[in-house]
């Protein structure tokens, strides 16, 4: 299976996930008197809209490179993620709103049942964030981590709301608001995972240098090519979830400008053989 099946198919668990438990939580919160749960369900909701941002941009970056688009489609990806993290600035400032708001009403205390159906949701939205982690790592997704992280923002409101209520099942009278405080408190957890996500995507426009890693692998994997003798320059920039790379390798200053262009494509070849994340490979030949 291909990075961008695996993508594909980890969307699509999130949007049916999404879906599913906008439901259960909506239902819950409103015949279980708990706000801090139809606040969960709002950002749920909002989580459906955003993986399908996220699917969309996994099918658009992935298409192949065309004359208008000669390094591919790549950069949709942290496009369509700086939209995600401003759905989650959205939801967060709807719960946090309504939090406040429901904080200075009167209402009943939450049903004890919807503490079962919390812990529930707990554990299914950590298993869909390792889930989903785990294909974004596989396939350098960048908008498949912020839809992971949709996941983990999501199992923290969750937490939170089973805190508030529990705390205002066992306290009782005078602390029916305490579920409200725990919403308005998950609030500010998203607004803080929204910057986590954003960072990263930025960093990938800018053509921030944060490879360090892959670099030296590059390195490593070009003094196994027979005629190369060194590298210099490595420069390397993040399109989807592909890697465009310019390197400086010293060759011998005797050989011929033919030999010269002929290692320049073996290193090519044997760079994108180790390493298939790579896109692009940009070798520039230097004497020695």
């Amino acid at each position: 299976m291909s990075n961008v099946e695996k993508a594909i198919k980890a969307t699509y668990f999130s949007i049916i996930g999404n879906t599913s438990l906008a439901l259960i939580k909506g239902l819950a919160g409103v015949f279980g008197n708990s706000y801090a749960l139809i606040a969960d369900a709002i950002e749920s909701t909002a989580d459906i809209f955003a993986s399908l941002l996220v699917l969309f941009g996994i099918k658009y970056s992935s298409r192949p490179a065309d004359e208008n688009h000669p390094y591919g489609h790549g950069r949709a990806e942290p496009l369509i993620t700086f939209l995600v993290v401003g759905f989650l600035i959205t939801s967060a400032t709807i719960i946090g709103y309504e939090s406040i708001i429901n904080i200075r009403t009167p209402h009943e205390l939450p049903k004890p049942w919807t503490l079962f159906v919390l812990g529930a949701i707990i554990i299914w939205k950590e298993y869909s964030f390792q889930l989903v982690m785990k294909r974004s790592k596989e396939t350098n997704s960048s908008s498949l981590k912020a839809d992971a992280w949709h996941h983990r923002s999501d199992a923290l409101t969750s937490i939170a709301a089973f805190i508030g209520i529990s705390i205002a099942l066992f306290m009782g009278k005078g602390y029916e608001s305490a579920d409200d405080w725990a919403a308005l408190f998950a609030s500010g957890f998203i607004l803080y995972n929204s910057y986590l996500i954003f960072r990263p995507a930025l960093g990938e426009i800018m053509d921030e240098h944060l490879y360090d890693d892959l670099v030296e692998e590059i390195r490593q994997v070009s003094h196994q090519v027979d005629g190369i003798i060194d590298t210099e320059k490595c420069f390397i920039r993040k399109a989807g979830m592909k890697y465009h790379v310019d390197l400086h390798a010293r060759v011998s200053g005797t050989i011929s400008v033919k030999e010269g262009h002929d290692l320049s494509h073996k290193l090519k070849d044997t760079l994108r053989e180790e390493i298939p994340e790579l896109g692009h490979v940009l070798i520039h030949i230097e004497p020695d």
